[in-house]
């Protein structure tokens, strides 16, 4: 499991900043600038455990470093596509198909044992089975 202060570490690395404070909508949001720079917000009232707080870091950061972000007052913009990019992005940064296989070799086949093991939330390790055995994050077709 990557510790979550290494998560932080590598946004700063990225000169990415994370904030931490109160959001009206959501959880966690990243955004970009006219500049081109990311900043990543999120709010610790929301936040229900630490396997909560890497899964979300970890997907804003994966808007930041791969630049999906969409726009949504336009017509022509696919929201999921760039949901699903920073998802891929982040499941790659956090688990390798050779460490899911060596968890599942061990023994680890439940669902909550896989996210415990690599210290995310259920959803997404469902998100990560399915990109590394089928090659897409769409979950809610195979759970």
């Amino acid at each position: 499991m990557k510790p979550l202060q290494d998560i932080y570490h590598f946004a700063e690395q990225q000169n990415i900043v994370v904030d931490r404070f109160a959001l009206s909508n959501r959880e966690a949001l990243s955004v970009v600038d006219d500049d081109g720079e990311c900043f990543i917000a999120i709010d610790p009232a929301k936040i229900t455990a630490e396997s909560d707080e890497r899964t979300k870091l970890v997907h804003e950061l994966g808007h930041c470093i791969t630049g999906s972000f969409y726009n949504q007052y336009s017509n022509f913009d696919c929201r999921q596509r760039h949901e699903n990019c920073a998802d891929k992005w982040a499941i790659r940064h956090l688990i390798s198909v050779d460490d899911l296989d060596d968890a599942v070799a061990e023994g680890l086949c439940e669902i909550w044992e896989l996210a415990e093991r690599f210290g995310v939330t259920e959803d997404f390790i469902k998100k990560a089975i399915c990109y590394h055995v089928h090659g897409n994050v769409a979950s809610e077709l195979y759970f």
